[in-house]
């Protein structure tokens, strides 16, 4: 089976189905809605989002979900199939295992590409946004008045993740804090001057906005067997 076989499987797997799994699973281990989403590295808001959403919205989401129930990815897609009496288990099952703040730093480097998630009903909003890191906060370009801006001071879930959700391995970062407009005009130069502040979205994005995190979280995820370098990559 290959990555793209995965992610077709993430397309046909039934929402309602995968949710009653989790349900099911997070039962019988005893864990609560905020415990799960602690270990899987998201917020519960998003985590009750993602249940309604269904595998395709956030492959890479649902391995962390998987390996925080202790449950393969494909067995959380389809279901447990019942293995011939005497053979083991068709696929191994990802293990979740924390990362360090430093670490977490260090995969989220000086810049890149990582969604944002903003508080609005029904349920948070995702939006894939290239970012910079200034002085232990996380900043990015938007429009005055587009999808993806926060309101000033509001509360924001920022995340950044490289997931082979074939393989269940990789890792996940989530920022957790409040985003604040930036409009000093000498602040406003010193973040030009960084590396990945031109938004690789078209349009004007004359608003800068920094994330100043409360709490950062993140995880590692290895297959059984899975060097921990291979998962790090």
């Amino acid at each position: 089976m290959n990555r793209d076989h995965g992610l077709e499987a993430a397309r046909r797997a039934d929402p309602a189905d995968v949710a009653r799994r989790i349900a099911d699973r997070r039962s019988q281990l005893g864990l609560t809605e905020e415990v799960l989403a602690n270990q899987a590295a998201m917020s519960p808001s998003y985590l009750r989002h993602l249940l309604e959403a269904g595998p395709a919205f956030d492959p890479g989401g649902f391995v962390r979900i998987a390996a925080a129930l202790r449950l393969g990815y494909q067995e959380l897609l389809e279901g447990r199939p019942d293995a011939p009496p005497g053979q083991p288990d068709a696929a191994p099952r990802p293990q979740l295992f924390h990362l360090t703040e430093a670490e977490c730093w260090d995969r989220i480097g000086t810049h890149g590409v990582g969604r944002i998630a903003l508080p609005v009903d029904p349920g948070p909003a995702v939006f894939p946004v290239n970012y910079t890191v200034d002085d232990g906060t996380i900043v990015l370009r938007t429009a005055a008045q587009g999808a993806a801006t926060p309101d000033d001071g509001s509360p924001v879930s920022f995340q950044v993740d490289r997931i082979d959700d074939h393989l269940s391995q990789g890792w996940s970062v989530l920022v957790l804090g409040r985003a604040r407009h930036v409009g000093d005009p000498d602040t406003v130069e010193h973040l030009r001057q960084l590396p990945g502040t031109t938004p690789w979205a078209g349009g004007s994005h004359p608003l800068w906005v920094r994330i100043q995190p409360d709490e950062i979280t993140g995880r590692r995820i290895a297959s059984s067997g899975t060097p921990a370098a291979a998962a790090d990559s």
